[in-house]
């Protein structure tokens, strides 16, 4: 069953930067997801890098994910 609370890897809780940014990432459709330090890990970046995405589709207006 999909928990839309909290992280499919670690269990932290999941805030809505965290699910717009998988979901941007990873799969629109998805039904789990993983927090802004385990996508970072999954991708192999720095949580900075992950952060500077979610600042640029929010910054950029074109992303209902981000609205």
């Amino acid at each position: 069953m999909a928990d839309f609370h909290t992280c499919k890897k670690c269990g932290a809780p999941l805030g809505q930067d965290d699910i717009a940014i998988y979901k941007k990432m990873v799969l629109r459709t998805a039904d789990e997801f993983l927090c802004i330090d385990c996508l970072a890990e999954y991708f192999g970046v720095s949580r900075e890098a992950i952060e500077a995405k979610v600042r640029y589709f929010r910054e950029s207006g074109t992303c209902a994910l981000f609205r």
